[in-house]
């Protein structure tokens, strides 16, 4: 598919007139692809998209994507292709997922004054160890073609933070009404710029936290400073959480990871600071997907008003779907998905 990429991109560049989505049917929320293009053309062919006008497309229905198209696997440039071609043509809507944004933060410099007071420039993500790590597999593919991630990079900064529509909603990571309304009133809704990004660099801003909770989710440290190393090879001294959890307990009632804590934490209590930094979302809200949280096993919702769609595609798990049709009790039966062949 790489010999065709470069006329594949040529015709996706302009959106095509004359398709109509008048008779849409409903949505196709597709999880995170993190770089396994030709399995999300597998897919698309499977849930009867077709190649069509420069871009897949599907005669009743629209693709979403919750973010991470890009990192890790070994078809980004195919990924992107298909994915903004998609868009462009109005067959897809996007969002931004945590690696979109650290690939914005890791290319965008600001400008820094020392103690000595001289101005130089600092990206907004360190060039260190562990972020260029995450995003070699990206540079590594896009070595041959830096106007072509140019172009990615321009479009990321168009995509928004999440999605509102027909009875639903898509976020990345976790949904946050505070947040959410206040990215309403202060930024008249989902999308940021460079000024936003940059604003990030200070972990106590808006900016920061917004960011944070919309495409990471939640989190809790790991008591008396603890450290534990996950199945992706990193340490860490804190885990993800549920924001959906009602009257937990202990942090295995708000647990959300593919790696257990060890078991002499599971019963450990929840006091105040750590209840004060989880979310519930009721189950009276408009149903909600995400991707972000490497699940693993068969597709089912998390619980009945919110799925979640990544399940460890890169990781040779399956790449998933939730075929939505306005409903507001989620239904298992809905999941569609591939195997990805090593």
């Amino acid at each position: 598919m790489r010999d065709d990429l470069d006329s594949f991109q040529r015709s996706a560049r302009k959106p095509k007139s004359g398709h109509s989505y008048s008779n849409q049917k409903g949505y196709d929320i597709i999880g995170d692809i993190h770089g396994c293009g030709d399995t999300l053309i597998i897919l698309l062919l499977k849930m009867g998209y077709q190649h069509e006008d420069g871009c897949y497309r599907h005669p009743q229905r629209k693709a979403v994507f919750v973010g991470d198209i890009i990192d890790r696997g070994p078809h980004i440039l195919e990924a992107l292709a298909v994915v903004k071609a998609m868009v462009d043509n109005g067959a897809a809507l996007c969002i931004l997922g945590n690696h979109e944004i650290n690939a914005l933060a890791y290319t965008t410099q600001r400008p820094v004054t020392n103690a000595e007071n001289s101005l130089h420039r600092e990206f907004v993500r360190p060039h260190n160890a562990r972020n260029n790590r995450q995003i070699s597999e990206t540079l590594t593919q896009f070595a041959a073609y830096p106007e072509l991630w140019r172009t990615y990079l321009d479009w990321f900064m168009t995509l928004p933070l999440y999605l509102e529509l027909d009875g639903m909603r898509v976020v990345h990571a976790c949904w946050d009404d505070n947040v959410v309304n206040r990215l309403v009133d202060d930024y008249n809704g989902p999308y940021i710029d460079k000024a936003f990004l940059i604003a990030t660099c200070d972990y106590t801003s808006f900016e920061a936290r917004a960011i944070d909770t919309l495409t990471r989710g939640t989190d809790l440290p790991l008591p008396n400073k603890r450290k534990m190393t996950g199945s992706d090879g990193l340490t860490r001294g804190f885990f993800r959480t549920k924001f959906w959890a009602s009257n937990p307990k202990s942090f295995k009632d708000v647990v959300f990871q593919p790696d257990p804590l060890p078991d002499d934490l599971l019963d450990h209590p929840l006091d105040a600071s750590h209840t004060q930094h989880l979310l519930e979302y009721a189950s009276h809200e408009p149903p909600v997907f995400v991707g972000h949280y490497w699940l693993q096993g068969k597709p089912k919702p998390v619980k009945d008003n919110i799925a979640c769609v990544d399940y460890s595609a890169v990781k040779y798990g399956r790449m998933v779907a939730y075929r939505y049709t306005g409903e507001q009790t989620l239904n298992e039966d809905h999941f569609e998905w591939v195997y990805v062949d090593p």
